[in-house]
């Protein structure tokens, strides 16, 4: 909760800052202020929203004990929904890049995007190629920390 906090009191700051920025060396003082508390806040946000507090650091974590006979997990919907989304927001992304600042652009815009569609791609993947699959979207799944 701390993290969240200061995360979102940067993210203030640099939009403070941000009104501050012109073309002096006062303003650019304030555009690196802008960058690095922009920086920052999205990543303590991210860490305040997403980090688990299941352990205490110095304790090491422990791995899950694998049984090799485990029946293979019966895949949902989900993943189908969360891989097919995805890759159709990577799709408009690119698009929408490279019909406003031409192909090369565009083609940038992929690039940077490239994990984010291998992940999405993958998803829809092994819905398709797995054993058992159940064609229901669970929302409270989807939903669930």
């Amino acid at each position: 909760m701390p993290a969240l906090l200061a995360g979102i009191v940067l993210i203030g700051i640099a939009f403070l800052a941000a009104g501050r920025v012109a073309d002096t060396r006062e303003g650019l003082i304030f555009e690196v202020i802008t960058l690095l508390a922009g920086m920052v806040g999205v990543i303590l946000v991210l860490y305040g929203l997403f980090a688990t507090s299941g352990r205490t650091s110095g304790q090491p974590a422990e791995l899950p004990k694998r049984n090799r006979s485990t029946p293979q997990r019966v895949r949902s919907a989900n993943d189908l929904l969360l891989g097919a989304g995805g890759l159709l927001i990577a799709t408009i992304l690119i698009v929408g890049i490279a019909l406003s600042t031409g192909p090369l652009w565009g083609l940038l815009g992929l690039v940077l995007l490239l994990p984010m569609v291998a992940g999405c791609a993958y998803l829809c993947v092994r819905f398709l190629r797995a054993p058992e699959r159940e064609w229901r979207i669970d929302l409270q799944r989807l939903t669930r920390r």
